[in-house]
């Protein structure tokens, strides 16, 4: 029981280091994005192709300038908030998962499962590697909190006693 009590807690504060790690990176992104408004995107990004010695004529790049020139102001102002506000999430969640909070468990089994059909739809519209790492690991983090839940559950029901002075203390 202990051994898959140790399991148990190191698979939750991975998850929540993980997701604290991308609450701060979406935070930091968040940031620079509201350093942005009042700058010409299709600038900057010019700037840092020719900083990063990167070809201009590329298609790529060039497509990535005429899109991110199109962005105005109140677009960005949403995207900036957008960022934060997902950080946020995944700060709460990663704390909570880190703390061995129950709640945490279930917050994070709706809030990643919830954008679950989102990444679906993405991978359709256009296929990438990333897309779909992203979809494999989150995925893999709702599975593996949905058999953990159901199995504390479990035992739970089989083992009340012991249970108790722990509800405490993870509530």
């Amino acid at each position: 029981m202990e051994g898959s009590t140790r399991n148990r807690t190191l698979g939750l504060r991975l998850i929540g280091a993980y997701k604290i790690a991308g609450g701060i990176l979406l935070a930091a992104a968040g940031f620079g994005i509201f350093r942005l408004l009042d700058k010409d995107l299709g600038e900057v990004l010019e700037h840092w192709v020719y900083r990063l010695r990167l070809d201009p004529e590329n298609r790529f790049i060039h497509a990535a300038i005429m899109r991110v020139s199109g962005i105005d102001r109140h677009h960005l102002k949403a995207i900036g908030a957008g960022t934060f506000f997902y950080a946020a999430l995944h700060l709460v969640e990663g704390i909570g998962l880190v703390t061995l909070r129950r709640w945490a468990e279930y917050l994070t089994v709706i809030a990643t499962g919830s954008l679950i059909p989102v990444e679906v739809y993405e991978i359709a519209r256009k296929v990438s590697g990333v897309r779909i790492a992203v979809l494999v690991g989150n995925s893999a983090i709702v599975a593996y909190l949905i058999f953990k839940l159901r199995q504390e559950r479990r035992t739970h029901a089989e083992h009340p006693e012991p249970r108790v002075a722990e509800a405490g203390a993870r509530e």
